[in-house]
């Protein structure tokens, strides 16, 4: 089944209405060709489709010679660039096609956004319309299931994650293929290929420490001393993670910084399922020591994703003081200021005495079992 992506309906439009390039992000395998596919069958315009992985293109889509780049593109009406962070100036060429050719459609897709967006953002300004995707979202999947539905689907996410083509698989041993390749060399691609990394092992090490403190505030002091390696590089290192849709990072909340944790941070995965890869762990919820953390990144992860695709500014923190009272999320926004808890078991919790002697508007809610679909893809039961 191919499940609608959100930002699909948009896309389209603004290729109908615009003559901007759409700029696509995202991690790899989250579904960017095929989306692209699906809205070039839906135009129904002739279209070049270019995997900038193929060398034959190279030469022509990083020439800055806008005869070149009129020959390569002559008779079609749009082109789609897959993997644009492969193509050198590829942000000055593509300001060279659209204002030399301001009728042709345009798409450009990248994994690795500090490497697109180094090379498009101050070529293109003004030029291109942005988006992101992810891997698939229970706000998407809402579309095809009920509430029902996706509570029974819940441990399967927790476990083997959300990308689309986890979907498709069946049984534990193809799953299991599938994500073991997902966390090798396949992760770490454009990090490797883009960057100076001498010492691979360092950052996939990296990875699994950090998939072990889903949750808690991270010190880049202990993970240099764990590592061996310097801060500095530690810190770099975590950068370019998030940078290629690996993990994301909350900071604490604060508005009385003497009191309030701010420097540290939490990090997160886009996606469990290879969150559990990194640590070889696909084991049944019953057998696990690590549920909490699973549902704190799930919720957290799907809370983010839904509030991008319906544009809701909000900014998301974790909130602690140093006497140890802690709130799992704080979101603010529009004026407003929210606290949640998550409980895996548990319907109800009371916040921190302190949190409600601090924030007096601020409201709070716990997320349970019962109630998520509410706060992770509003879906009312």
């Amino acid at each position: 089944m191919l499940i609608k992506r959100i930002i699909e309906t948009s896309i389209s439009d603004h290729l109908t209405r615009s003559n901007k390039a759409i700029i696509l992000y995202g991690p790899r395998q989250a579904g960017k060709t095929t989306l692209c596919k699906t809205i070039i069958n839906a135009l129904n315009l002739k279209t070049l489709f270019i995997n900038a992985d193929e060398g034959r293109y190279i030469d022509a889509l990083s020439s800055r010679d806008s005869r070149k780049l009129r020959e390569l593109v002559y008779g079609y009406e749009l082109v789609v660039i897959d993997e644009a962070q492969r193509v050198p100036d590829i942000g000055i060429n593509l300001k060279i096609l659209i204002d030399t050719l301001p009728a042709l459609k345009i798409i450009a897709t990248g994994s690795s956004s500090f490497e697109l967006a180094n090379t498009i953002s101050e070529p293109l300004t003004g030029r291109k319309i942005t988006y992101q995707l992810y891997p698939i979202a229970q706000c998407e999947l809402k579309e095809h299931y009920n509430a029902f539905e996706l509570q029974n689907m819940l441990e399967e996410r927790l476990i083997w994650g959300s990308y689309p083509e986890i979907f498709q698989l069946v049984g534990y041993e193809q799953k299991y293929a599938y994500m073991q390749e997902m966390s090798a060399d396949y992760l770490y691609k454009d990090i490797f290929m883009l960057q100076d990394i001498r010492k691979s092992e360092k950052i996939k090490n990296l990875l699994k420490l950090l998939a072990f403190q889903i949750g808690s505030e991270v010190s880049l002091n202990e993970l240099s001393s764990k590592l061996n390696i310097s801060k500095e590089t530690v810190g770099r290192y975590i950068d370019l993670l998030e940078k290629t849709f690996v993990l994301f990072p909350l900071s604490g909340f604060s508005r009385n910084l003497r009191k309030e944790v701010t420097k540290m941070h939490k990090y997160y995965f886009y996606d469990l399922g290879v969150r559990n890869a990194l640590i070889d762990n696909f084991k049944p919820l019953v057998e696990r020591n690590d549920t909490g953390a699973l549902w704190e990144n799930f919720l957290i992860v799907e809370r983010i994703k839904m509030n991008h695709y319906i544009h809701s500014h909000k900014s998301s923190y974790f909130w602690r003081i140093y006497t140890g009272a802690e709130v799992d999320y704080v979101e603010e926004g529009e004026n407003a200021l929210a606290g949640y808890e998550f409980k895996w078991n548990a319907k109800t919790a009371k916040p921190p005495a302190s949190w409600q002697t601090t924030y007096t508007k601020a409201s709070w809610n716990v997320v349970s079992r019962e109630n998520w679909l509410e706060f992770a893809a509003s879906l009312n039961k």
